[in-house]
């Protein structure tokens, strides 16, 4: 005789014999067993505080607690639910933000008030919100695991309700529906190994579990190489350190280096079709910034605005330890849902220091060894299992999804030798380093052209040859050579002055100078410059060749001098200059007149 959900709920209890902070040491009872990372409650009165299992000890085990633990005593019942921390995944995800375990901020604080209480826990979907589903399959069709049963419009895109991902093998469809439905009406019956069941617009995920997972098999989703870069309009990224869609990248800096600033410039003007932005730990004051500038920003592929294909993890350092460190892989998890989907997705962590700093906290309660300053030991396989979930797959309907993960790091100092910076460069393809000095000078963006770099700029080679120029890598070689160049002869002149290097060293500093101002540099503030197309760039570039390969005889430093200058002026102001328009045109013949001089 099958024992009744109160029997199970009844067997499946733990006591809590120690608190130390945001971790619970609990007793597990003769009769119940508990999985890493299973979510249990612990009950504090009628609250009932959500937490997580790290580490099992043979009838002992490690708990997270994602709230405040103040009250919390030896003895206390805790509730296991025998299910892994999971993202809610379904219609209605874009244009709101949640914390790190999906409850959606704005419905918590119209329910609670600003000040949210402890225990309190919202559905991350509206259940009540009907919406009209087109079945994409028929009766009798076999529809592999992650496959399309129908579609669903949700503000910019067109959302694909998905066979449940934990399905072992594909299924056949016995029934489906049409219409407008609920997430919680059937849309479709599906029969595997004999038995039926009725699906709905939404299914859960484990958070901590790669959405491909079983899926990487033959005729199911399937991996591939990247081979098309990732559009930002960010000159300095786009034509020197590119990244691959469905790549990897950093954005490490010192506090002020305008890491916030380029974030929201990529995810802004970059060809994607949902972002995510993950605030796992930045200050409250940035978050709030995010949040309000998001909704008021307009979207220059909709029309719309930015936030209505965005998706915000908010969990500020303010926040529980517990939760920031969720936060990431409930991004990671809502991205990989969208990418499943065909869709191209840019994932963004704000900032993954401080997710680290809080898997450094949890790991001392723990009392585990520690690694290089005090950071847990498996910091490196951490970093590494979050960002190998991004990348391009094909999936069952033949369509293409990409999910392209840039975290910002934020190191103490701007020292680039610490642990979860290197952590981080041993992981991604492509490191943006921005430099104090650089910021300090008001360069933006702030990234410095002589420690950056990427792996993919041979990697795109074939489609930057294919769809740009031949010539495009030689070119950006040359160009990196000549700011190395020109930096070495700064140095020089800043101990013996313009009269201790030779002419020809003058001519190559102002050539990299002009590299420097005219292309790297951007106006995030200017309509037009804020984002470059890339046959713009292109254009851009080529002009810029040509400047560079003149062979010039000039009489004195300050001739030199005054040529680059107005070369550095004509320049900014073709940038400002939307294609088209009498400006455009006089400053790119201006240009062209100079560079076609003998």
């Amino acid at each position: 005789m099958s024992q009744t959900d109160d029997q199970k709920s009844a067997g499946r209890t733990a006591t809590v014999v120690q608190v130390r902070e945001s971790l619970v040491l609990i007793q597990i009872d003769d009769d119940a067993s508990v999985m890493k990372n299973e979510v249990g409650y612990v009950c504090v009165g009628d609250e009932r505080l959500k937490a997580e299992v790290l580490r099992i000890r043979g009838r002992t085990a490690d708990m997270q607690v994602f709230e405040d633990t103040t009250g919390v005593r030896v003895g206390d019942r805790v509730e296991m639910t025998n299910e892994m921390l999971s993202a809610t995944l379904g219609p209605g995800l874009l244009g709101r933000v949640f914390d790190g375990l999906q409850n959606p901020l704005h419905d918590l604080a119209q329910q609670h008030g600003f000040f949210l209480p402890r225990g309190v826990s919202v559905e991350p979907l509206d259940m009540d919100q009907r919406w009209e589903f087109t079945p994409a399959v028929s009766v009798g069709q076999r529809v592999a695991p992650g496959g399309v049963l129908g579609t669903v419009p949700e503000g910019p895109v067109t959302h694909k309700i998905l066979v449940p991902f934990g399905e072992s093998d594909s299924v056949t469809v016995t029934w489906i529906a049409e219409g407008k439905h609920s997430l919680s009406d059937p849309i479709a019956r599906i029969e595997s190994a004999g038995q039926e069941r009725d699906v709905t617009m939404m299914q859960r995920w484990p958070v901590r579990r790669p959405v491909p997972g079983s899926l990487l098999r033959r005729n199911f989703a399937q991996r591939l190489y990247p081979q098309e870069p990732l559009t930002t309009g960010t000159r300095i990224i786009d034509t020197f350190f590119p990244i691959a869609s469905g790549g990897t990248g950093c954005i490490p800096g010192p506090f002020g280096a305008g890491k916030t600033v380029l974030q929201s410039t990529i995810a802004r003007y970059s060809t994607v079709d949902v972002v995510l932005v993950v605030a796992c730990g930045e200050r409250a004051g940035e978050v709030v910034e995010t949040i309000t500038l998001y909704p008021e920003t307009e979207d220059p592929r909709t029309g719309g605005t930015l936030m209505d294909r965005t998706i915000i993890i908010c969990n500020t350092s303010s926040m529980p330890v517990a939760a920031r460190e969720a936060s990431i892989y409930m991004g990671v998890t809502l991205a990989e849902y969208y990418r499943q989907m065909g869709l191209s997705v840019l994932l963004i962590a704000d900032s993954t220091s401080r997710w680290a700093q809080a898997m450094r906290e949890t790991s001392g309660r723990m009392e585990e060894i520690p690694g290089e300053e005090a950071f847990p030991a498996y910091l490196d396989s951490s970093v590494k299992n979050v960002y190998e979930r991004a990348g391009v797959i094909c999936c069952p309907d033949g369509s293409q999804g990409s999910l392209t993960m840039i975290g910002t790091v934020s190191p103490a100092g701007g020292n680039f030798e610490e642990p979860v910076t290197q952590s981080t460069l041993g992981t991604v393809k492509t490191f943006l380093g921005l430099s104090y000095d650089r910021a300090y000078k008001r360069f933006y963006p702030a990234i410095d052209p002589l420690i950056s770099w990427s792996r993919y700029l041979d990697q795109l080679a074939p489609w930057l040859g294919e769809n740009l120029d031949a010539d495009w890598i030689g070119d950006v070689k040359r160009l990196h050579e000549l700011l190395q160049q020109g930096e070495s002869i700064n140095q020089m002149m800043q101990v013996t002055g313009e009269e201790g290097i030779t002419l020809e060293d003058f001519i190559t500093w102002q050539k990299s100078v002009l590299v420097d101002m005219a292309y790297l540099q951007q106006d995030a503030f200017d309509d037009v410059d804020a984002c470059m197309p890339r046959d713009r760039q292109l254009e851009s570039l080529r002009l810029l060749i040509r400047l560079i390969d003149r062979d010039d005889e000039f009489d004195s430093r300050e001739e030199v001098r005054e040529l680059f200058t107005r070369l550095i002026g004509l320049y900014k102001n073709w940038n400002y200059s939307a294609p088209g328009t009498p400006d455009y045109e006089s400053y790119r013949e201006q240009i062209e007149a100079i560079a076609s001089r003998s």
